[in-house]
């Protein structure tokens, strides 16, 4: 199946860097039996809320992967957990961040739970974390740092609930919102 997971970073890990960490991250998913078929360019995206810390560094993996969603997060996790993630406060910087945005046109749990979380106020969103998989990612449609590496890999890919392209949901997204998401010149991850 075919999925796409939203990598970032903003804080150094034992690895190293913020780039050195996600690097690491990419070759322990391929140990894991990801396979990653394609990468984004390198984004530079200001830390949130604004002054919170370094920018963060991102980038999307378009990846191909034998099980159910369920498995692929587990394995996200423990690559997480094993490079420094230590979830104790929502959105605070980290030393690794990845993220399962889409699994095919999967939805997960249900349609109705995926709305509830789509809707959440931004109040509950700074407080609030699902205690399982929601697919798709309930703030893809919210998010620039997202939406602009999902569509350097898959600007067609369309949300099965909001009915929407990758590339229309980035349009849709304020202008200085979007050039807030800078791209790094010179870095280049290869998918090797």
């Amino acid at each position: 199946m075919r999925a796409w997971i939203a990598f970032g970073a903003n804080l150094p890990s034992e690895t190293g860097t913020p780039l050195e960490t996600l690097k690491e991250a990419l070759r322990a998913l391929r140990v894991k039996g990801v396979e990653v078929a394609a990468l984004s360019q390198i984004y530079e995206t200001p830390c949130f809320p604004a002054g919170a810390g370094p920018d963060y560094i991102n980038f999307a993996a378009e990846v191909s992967y034998d099980g159910p969603p369920e498995a692929l997060l587990l394995v996200l996790h423990e690559v997480e957990a094993r490079l420094g993630r230590v979830r104790k406060t929502r959105w605070a910087g980290r030393p690794i961040d990845l993220d399962l945005m889409a699994y095919e046109d999967v939805v997960r749990p249900d349609e109705a739970t995926l709305r509830q979380w789509i809707e959440l106020p931004l109040t509950e969103q700074t407080v609030r974390a699902p205690d399982r998989l929601i697919l798709p990612h309930p703030r893809i449609q919210d998010r620039a740092f997202m939406l602009i590496p999902f569509a350097d890999l898959a600007p067609e890919w369309r949300h099965p609930l909001l009915d929407k392209t990758i590339a229309e949901m980035l349009a849709a997204r304020p202008e200085d919102e979007k050039t807030e998401v800078k791209p790094m010149s010179g870095v280049a991850i290869g998918t090797d």
